[in-house]
């Protein structure tokens, strides 16, 4: 039971603070006079892609010892 209050409180808190950084914006759209009160959500959007590069990576060598066996 704690486990569930949990969860809901950090996705209660994910949300306020997705709210606050304007990554989700919720009007409401319907008063709620008789019927459930209708609301639009506004989310960010987030795209990804890919690009090729070429990255110079350095050598490593290792060279042992003479006296070693």
């Amino acid at each position: 039971m704690r486990a569930l209050l949990v969860i809901l409180a950090v996705v209660i808190l994910g949300v306020a603070v997705a709210m606050h950084f304007q990554l989700i914006s919720i009007d409401q759209t319907r008063p709620a006079v008789v019927q459930a009160p209708a609301f639009k959500a506004d989310v960010a959007r987030v795209s990804v892609g890919t690009e090729n590069k070429t990255v110079a990576v350095p050598t490593v060598e290792v060279e042992r010892p003479a006296n070693a066996n």
